[in-house]
C-alpha cells in the first residue's frame, strides 16, 4: 500500500487496525504478546528510558499531565504518553509538551508497514509502540506513561517504571474489568511491579486490601498518599488557591489551581507522593518546581477537557468525565457554580449504563439535550430517548453536539450554566474547542 501523507498514514491505522473508540471491547487483546512482538524488532525502546506508570479509573490523565509539567519545570526532558486523543492523534505522544511531528508518524508507519501487517496489532498497540520508539529516539530523561484501560493487560505494561501510581477506582468498562470495585482494582494493580514503589492516590475501603495484597506478592513498597499529604483550598475572587502539607507541615503555599474540584486535590496528593518517592531515588525536584508545574499545567502540556470553560454569559463548560465516579465529581462542581438554570448537553457511549449515568445528574431545574457523536460506539437517539422517557426528563434530541449546543444556547439566559459531556468523544467534537485548540 502506498502511503505518502500523514493523513493517509492515520487513515491506514484506523482502517487496518481495531480501534477501541469504534468497536469497543472487541479491539482489546487480554495479553501482552502483540506489544512485545512490536517492541523486539524496534530494539525494545521501552527499556531505553526511565518511566512513571499511571493507572486508575478517574484522574490518571490529569495526574500524568501534572507529573510531566512538574518534571519539565525541574529541568528534565520529559516524554508523555496519554490516550485517547481529543482532536489529533499526535496529542497522544509529547516530548517537552510538544506533540510528535506528523512527518515522524508518517515515516514510522511507512518504515514499519511490514511489521504492522505481520503482527496485526490493535490501533492502541501500535500507538504505544510508536510512543516508545519516539521517546527512545528523542533521548528523553523520563517518560510519564498513562494506562489506556485496566492495567494488567494494557500494552503499556511492558515498561519497568521508577514508580507506579494508581488513582481513583470507580465503575467503568465492567464487562472487561469486573463488576466490583475490588475486581476492577485487581486489574489496575497489574501495573505494580516487583520491588517497585506503588502509590495509591485515594484510599478506598473496597480496594485497599487488593492493593496491599498485590504489593505484598510483588514485594513492592506501597504508599497511600492521603496518609502523607493534606491540601487546604481557599477562594480569592473566582480563583482557587491551594496550600499543600506534607506530614502536616507546609510544603507549598498559595498555589493557584489550574483544575477545579476535590477530585483534583486527591490527584495532586498522589502526584506529590510519587515525586517524593522518586526524589529519594535521586531525582531533583524542588517545592518551587512543584508549584510552578502545577500553575503552568495548561501552558506546559496543554491539557484540555477538564472543567474547561468555553464561554461566559451564559457560562459553557465541558468535561470528559464519562463514568459514575467522574460524574459524581462533576456534580459537585455544578452545585458550586452559581446559575439560574442548568442545561445538560450529553452524549454517551453505548457500553455505558445510561439509566445509572443519567440518574446522577441534577434533574431539578435542569433541561437535557441529548446528542450522538461520530462513532459506531455512540448511543443512538432512540436509546437516549427511551431512557429519558423512563426517567421523565425534559429533553430534546440532536444529531451532534454542536446542534445540541446551539439549541441550548437559544434557550438559555445569560445567568444559566451549560454543561457539555458524557463522553470524551462528545467533547472532542465541540466546535468551540476545535476552532481555538488551546486554552
Amino acid at each position: 500500500m502506498n502511503i505518502n501523507t500523514y493523513e493517509e498514514a492515520i487513515a491506514y491505522l484506523f482502517a487496518q487496525l481495531h480501534v477501541f473508540q469504534k468497536v469497543g471491547e472487541k479491539a482489546l487483546n487480554p495479553n501482552l504478546q502483540n506489544i512485545r512482538k512490536l517492541c523486539i524488532p524496534l530494539g525494545n525502546p521501552e527499556r531505553e528510558f526511565p518511566s512513571l506508570h499511571i493507572a486508575g479509573t478517574n484522574g490518571k490523565g490529569s495526574s500524568c499531565h501534572y507529573l510531566a509539567s512538574i518534571l519539565q519545570e525541574a529541568g528534565y526532558h520529559v516524554g508523555l504518553y496519554t490516550s485517547p486523543h481529543l482532536f489529533s492523534f499526535t496529542e497522544r505522544i509529547k516530548v517537552g509538551g510538544q506533540e510528535v511531528e506528523k512527518e515522524w508518524v508518517l515515516r514510522f508507519v511507512k518504515e514499519h508497514m511490514e511489521l504492522i501487517q505481520e503482527v496485526q496489532p490493535s490501533f492502541y498497540e501500535i500507538s504505544v509502540a510508536m510512543a516508545f520508539a519516539y521517546f527512545a529516539q528523542k533521548r528523553i530523561d523520563i517518560a510519564v506513561i498513562e494506562v489506556g484501560l485496566g492495567g494488567r493487560w494494557d500494552s503499556t505494561n511492558v515498561i519497568q517504571p521508577e514508580a507506579s501510581l494508581i488513582t481513583n477506582i470507580s465503575f467503568d468498562h465492567q464487562s472487561i474489568l469486573g463488576h466490583t470495585l475490588a475486581e476492577i482494582a485487581y486489574q489496575k494493580a497489574g501495573i505494580i511491579k516487583e520491588n517497585t514503589p506503588a502509590i495509591i492516590s485515594e484510599t478506598q475501603t473496597e480496594t485497599l486490601p487488593v492493593f496491599k495484597k498485590v504489593a505484598q506478592e510483588q514485594n513492592a513498597p506501597i504508599y497511600f498518599a492521603e496518609e502523607s499529604y493534606q491540601i487546604e483550598a481557599s477562594q480569592i475572587a473566582s480563583d482557587t488557591y491551594l496550600d499543600i502539607y506534607q506530614n502536616k507541615k507546609i510544603l507549598i503555599q498559595h498555589v493557584k489551581a489550574p483544575l477545579l474540584g476535590i477530585h483534583q486535590q486527591k490527584n495532586l496528593k498522589g502526584v506529590c507522593k510519587t515525586l517524593e518517592i522518586i526524589q529519594e531515588k535521586g531525582w531533583k525536584i524542588s517545592p518551587e518546581n512543584i508549584k510552578n508545574g502545577i500553575e503552568k499545567l495548561k501552558e506546559n502540556v496543554n491539557l484540555q477537557g477538564r472543567w474547561q470553560i468555553l464561554q461566559q454569559n451564559p457560562l459553557i463548560v465541558c468535561d470528559v468525565a464519562h463514568n459514575e465516579g467522574g460524574i459524581k465529581e462533576i456534580n459537585k462542581l455544578i452545585e458550586a457554580t452559581a446559575h439560574e438554570h442548568l442545561h445538560l448537553i450529553l452524549g454517551f457511549s453505548k457500553d455505558k449504563d445510561l439509566m445509572a449515568m443519567l440518574k446522577l445528574f441534577p434533574q431539578q431545574n435542569s433541561s437535557f439535550y441529548f446528542c450522538m457523536f461520530d462513532s459506531p460506539r455512540s448511543s443512538s437517539l432512540d436509546e437516549l430517548k427511551e431512557t429519558a422517557e423512563a426517567l421523565h426528563l425534559s429533553a430534546t434530541f440532536h444529531q451532534n453536539v454542536n446542534k445540541a449546543m446551539q439549541y441550548a444556547q437559544e434557550k438559555a439566559s445569560k445567568k444559566d450554566l451549560l454543561y457539555v459531556g458524557g463522553s470524551t468523544f462528545t467533547v472532542a467534537e465541540i466546535d468551540l474547542i476545535t476552532k481555538r485548540q488551546k486554552f
